[in-house]
């Protein structure tokens, strides 16, 4: 939406609000924006101007001069249009707030008298029907509407095409796309009023107990247009500008207010009954800034996995979506600083979220400066990036490479009930084969993965009491990296008498489940299993794995053809170390 149409409805919304200032004991004031010497100046014009801006109007000043003026307004409005106009350079920075007093006749529009009529009220009744009232009820509201009445028109179709013709085209564009919202139009958007726009207006007229012309009047045209902005009532829309983030936007402030400055991030948390959140983005940077902004982004909790994203050379968008919550991201870089918004909405409200993104998005201007990078609230977690929460993976187990093609062995609790599964946080992965009888997934990545190591399956028993060792990321990645935890093998059966079973003697965590267990040369002996679940719960040094045999045998059965030749002589730690971790991998589950 461009910048005129963002004017259009702040001024139709002020010029509305006219109407009620009677009530308040207002006198009307105008913003002169111009003055001319001679009348045939004036007209052209205001004429020019006509065919910009809503409201405007022409006076005789006296002595030979003319002034071309906006209004009129309540006071308070009268400066947020002229301060709104300014900034957008749709009027001279000298235009100034003036009162009827210093006007004489009017000669624009033709015929007009604004003059003459009581304090702030509006040229012409504008017709809007009665808002609907809410009863209180016990358990629910009561919606009420005004019996319905035929309005006689404000204008004739004769006044009602001129004052058409005074629009501009994007304003006749945005008179579509709210008949199109109304649900009265389905074509092109294009601002040419043919019979499918004159149908549409017809029965929007119609429904709105309008006398059917085919052509808007006035007041029917602002009708529309508040019908059009309801949705957004009550969200407490303004302008507000962070002076420190060097940003100006539209901001929902019955719905959110600032909470704290993290940056690159200043924090609009929610402050009502609606779930929402807004993050101004502001730093300093280059392309390899920005890129790598979209890149932490999209680790954020604020941001779901799922959802289109795009990244381009000085901008980007990343849309968020889950069952609760749509998230919405934009940013530029312009003259080294990156600045953007993200819209967090509650997921369910699609009307209301797209239109209040609309406005937030036409209504960003940047200001002078970005947010200090040593600015706001010090947060030291590694759970927390600016404030905001990493995505955390729903459980997150180990795995190994089985082979040079990048199959990988882990655990069958590791992908259980997953949207989406990834290697390293990175790589996204299918599920080859799952066992879950002996407990052993497959997994394939869609990308192709060159090992660092892969493993030897041993072909030999081990023996009894010998020292084995278990690589896996015990906490979950918190560390980056496995590690490696030392035990003996206490028996070569399950407590059952199960053969295909190991009994250890080592303290493991959740996160070393599906992770290689080595024998004392180094060889794979199996894969470490789950603790078991329910009542019966085992000594924190008893863990088991699957042995070699199981795991070649699930292999096989997934068409795989995994190394079991034997390895002779005893490994040092070290050199273990170095093994297990090239072919040890973090895999993780994701809701």
């Amino acid at each position: 939406m461009s910048r005129l149409l963002v004017s259009f409805s702040i001024v139709l919304t002020l010029w509305m609000g006219a109407v009620t200032a009677q009530d308040q004991n207002q006198d009307p004031v105008w913003i002169q924006i111009e003055a001319q010497p001679s009348l045939t100046q004036a007209q052209e014009r205001v004429r020019a101007y006509s065919a910009a801006l809503p409201d405007v109007n022409g006076f005789a000043l006296g002595g030979g001069w003319y002034a071309i003026a906006l209004g009129p307004y309540l006071p308070d409005d009268a400066r947020e249009v002229l301060r709104t106009y300014r900034s957008e350079g749709q009027i001279p920075r000298d235009s100034y707030i003036a009162y009827s007093a210093g006007f004489q006749q009017q000669f624009w529009p033709l015929g007009a008298n604004l003059l003459n009529l009581p304090a702030a009220q509006a040229p012409a009744a504008l017709d809007v029907a009665p808002p609907a009232t809410e009863t209180p009820a016990t358990g629910d509201s009561i919606i009420t509407e005004a019996a319905p009445t035929l309005t006689a028109p404000d204008e004739t179709p004769t006044e009602a095409r001129a004052s058409e013709a005074a629009l501009s085209r994007e304003d006749r564009e945005r008179l579509q796309v709210a008949l199109q919202w109304a649900g009265f139009y389905d074509a092109a958007i294009d601002g040419a009023f043919g019979r499918g726009t004159r149908r549409s207006m017809a029965a929007w007229q119609e429904a709105n107990n309008h006398t059917t012309t085919g052509i808007l009047t006035t007041a029917q045209r602002r009708e529309l247009f508040a019908q059009y902005n309801a949705i957004l009532d009550g969200l407490g829309l303004k302008r507000v500008q962070d002076t420190k983030a060097g940003i100006e936007i539209s901001l929902p402030t019955n719905v959110v207010a600032f909470a704290k400055y993290s940056p690159p991030f200043a924090h609009y948390d929610a402050s009502g009954d609606i779930n929402a959140r807004v993050l101004l983005i502001s730093q300093a940077g280059d392309q390899n800034t920005l890129y790598g902004l979209y890149d932490i982004m999209q680790t954020l909790e604020i941001v779901p996995a799922d959802g289109p994203r795009e990244r381009r050379g000085n901008a980007f968008t990343l849309v968020g979506e889950s069952a609760t919550t749509v998230s919405h991201t934009e940013a530029w870089l312009e003259n080294d600083e990156i600045k953007g918004f993200t819209l967090i909405w509650p997921a369910g409200d699609e009307e209301r979220r797209s239109r209040l993104l609309g406005e937030m998005r036409a209504s960003f201007s940047r200001l002078t400066g970005v947010l200090d990078p040593a600015a706001g609230i010090d947060e030291q977690s590694v759970d927390l990036v600016a404030g905001l929460e990493i995505r955390r993976p729903k459980l997150a187990r180990s795995g190994f490479f089985l082979d040079s093609a990048g199959h990988i062995v882990t655990t069958s609790e590791a992908i259980s009930a997953c949207s989406r599964i990834t290697i390293e946080d990175e790589f996204e992965a299918d599920i080859l084969f799952n066992d879950p009888v002996a407990g052993i997934a497959i997994l394939r990545s869609k990308e192709t993965l060159s090992p660092a190591q892969t493993t030897t399956l041993t072909s030999r028993d081990p023996r009894l009491q010998t020292e084995i060792a278990v690589s896996g990321f015990s906490y979950e990645g918190i560390l980056g990296a496995p590690t490696l935890t030392f035990g003996t093998l206490s028996d070569v059966k399950g407590l059952g008498g199960e053969p295909e079973l190991k009994r250890l003697a080592l303290n493991v965590l959740p996160g070393d489940a599906g992770g290689p267990v080595f024998d004392d040369a180094g060889a794979v002996m199996g894969m470490l299993l789950p603790s078991p679940q329910g009542d019966k719960q085992l000594p924190d040094n008893v863990s088991f794995a699957i042995d070699a045999a199981t795991i070649r045998k699930v292999a096989q059965a997934a068409g795989l053809s995994p190394d079991a030749s034997g390895r002779a002589g005893l490994i040092a730690p070290e050199d273990l170390t170095l093994e297990a971790q090239g072919m040890t991998v973090l895999v993780s589950c994701w809701e």
